[in-house]
């Protein structure tokens, strides 16, 4: 179901990539109390986590974007958000992304399911009367929407939602090449290529020999430019992928849409400066339980609104709430 959204961005900052730029290199948020856990995974390695709130109120579970972590001032603002309308959270840094570098070869991608699913069975393991939802940005709300219909019938969730969403990853990287819009490519691969270069060292480092050499076969990343060359590199080689079109093509979320059961709010904006408009799924492709918000204006994950130069603030952080508190409500109304 598509709906029309009341978002209006404020005057000043209408421009898809002022809404971008803005709350990204400038919003400054006072980190609420939060509480990290470091959770063992299967394979012998290590996800952090950040807990905001106590006792036994509901809890969201929260996925960053791309080079993002549980500190991005969109993950933080809305922790505040949410604990003042009594709901719990916890961000998932993903590998490697919470300041200290992980313990395999394996890092994260847009298709990468399994950390979000094995976080999600050990909070209901631990909390099995607790209302859980969860929220993601970017390509953390991709991987959240492939969790989802993959799942289809078998998670419990109160609600969902999922932002900015690059739900064909092929045409957005290929949108990446063009115009202004490589500017965000150039220093999100810059910051892709260091992290490459300092966990191989980190793994020389703790005598993680076999997967030190893993990391070394990817080679010189020195003449990479694009996504495109990126991930036909790193995670074709990495993961069990044959190549960054194959990658691409299986870890796309709008194929999962139509799986999904969980009542799930999609929000995308038509100027989103990552990604064109043909790649937003269609009614016909969505669920029953999906329903789209689009806008207009808002940029990739900016949403700034408000009506003067100093007064102005960040949709998301009200708009996310009021859906999941609505959910929750019939949720609560059906039992």
């Amino acid at each position: 179901m598509l709906i029309k959204s009341r978002f209006k961005p404020v005057w000043w900052c209408r421009n898809r990539h002022l809404q971008t730029i803005i709350p990204s290199l400038f919003r400054k948020v006072k980190s609420p109390s939060l509480k990290r856990e470091r959770l063992v995974t299967v394979d012998g390695d290590f996800l952090d986590l950040d807990f905001c709130g106590a006792g036994n109120q509901p809890l969201v579970i929260l996925l960053h974007g791309l080079t993002g972590s549980s500190q991005s001032s969109y993950i933080l603002g809305l922790q505040v958000s949410l604990l003042k309308q009594g709901l719990r959270s916890v961000a998932l840094n993903f590998r490697g992304c919470s300041e200290e570098f992980n313990q395999t070869s394996r890092c994260y991608h847009s298709g990468e399911t399994g950390d979000i699913d094995f976080l999600y069975r050990t909070l209901k393991t631990r909390e099995p009367n607790t209302p859980l939802a969860a929220v993601g940005f970017s390509i953390g709300g991709n991987v959240l929407l492939k969790w989802l219909g993959e799942q289809g019938s078998s998670v419990d969730l109160f609600a969902a939602t999922a932002v900015s969403v690059p739900f064909e990853l092929g045409p957005c990287a290929t949108q990446l090449d063009s115009g202004f819009s490589r500017i965000y490519r150039q220093r999100l691969i810059r910051e892709l290529k260091e992290y490459i270069t300092l966990k191989y060292q980190h793994l020389l480092a703790i005598g993680a020999e076999e997967a030190a050499e893993q990391v070394k076969q990817i080679g010189d990343l020195s003449q990479v430019r694009s996504f495109w060359q990126y991930d036909q590199r790193v995670i074709a080689q990495l993961y069990d992928f044959t190549s960054a079109d194959d990658y691409y093509q299986r870890s796309s979320s709008k194929q999962f849409l139509q799986a999904i059961k969980v009542p799930t709010l999609l929000i995308q904006s038509l100027d989103d400066p990552f990604m064109s408009e043909d790649i937003i799924p269609s009614c016909h492709e969505l669920s029953e339980s999906v329903v789209l918000e689009l806008t207009q204006a808002g940029g990739h994950v900016g949403f700034v609104e408000g009506r003067g130069m100093f007064k102005f603030s960040y949709w998301l952080d009200q708009r996310i709430p009021e859906f999941l508190n609505q959910k929750l409500t019939e949720k609560v109304s059906l039992v």
